[in-house]
């Protein structure tokens, strides 16, 4: 399993869209709350846009470790409107020397969902670094986010 985390926006600014073995994860969430019957569901999430929140370095976000984490738990999708609080997708990661590991899914603005047959999703370490610090590379070229 690979993930890659790189999109540009129509207007060009950095949008992240993870992208689990070749499937954009917003594709896979739609799919699964339409299958599961949960309203609303489809075209609800979109990826994460750094330049609309101070989400520091992805080096420290995708594993878990951001400031900006709810609880245990990260956001790796935003709403399809851009703000990472309107209807984000959060995932608790738990990274070892080995993998890291995107599990207990959660939307929190409906609690009562049951996300336990969503995920969980493992990747081998040394790819979803490679991922992360290609994405801090281009990141860090984006003239268009000064933010850390």
């Amino acid at each position: 399993m690979t993930i890659s985390c790189l999109q540009r926006g129509d207007d060009g600014v950095l949008v992240i869209v993870p992208r689990i073995a070749g499937a954009q994860l917003a594709e896979l969430i739609d799919e699964f709350e339409i299958g599961a019957g949960m309203q609303p569901a489809g075209d609800a999430y979109g990826g994460l846009i750094p330049a609309f929140h101070r989400s520091g370095p992805m080096q420290d976000h995708f594993p878990g470790r951001s400031t900006h984490a709810t609880g245990p738990r990260t956001a790796v999708l935003g709403c399809a409107c851009g703000e990472w609080g309107c209807w984000s997708l959060m995932a608790r990661i738990t990274a070892t020397a080995e993998c890291v590991t995107w599990d207990a899914f959660e939307q929190p603005h409906r609690k009562t969902r049951d996300y336990g047959a969503f995920g969980p999703f493992r990747f081998g370490r040394r790819p979803y670094d490679d991922a992360l610090r290609a994405l801090g590379a281009v990141r860090g070229s984006d003239a268009g986010d000064t933010r850390a």
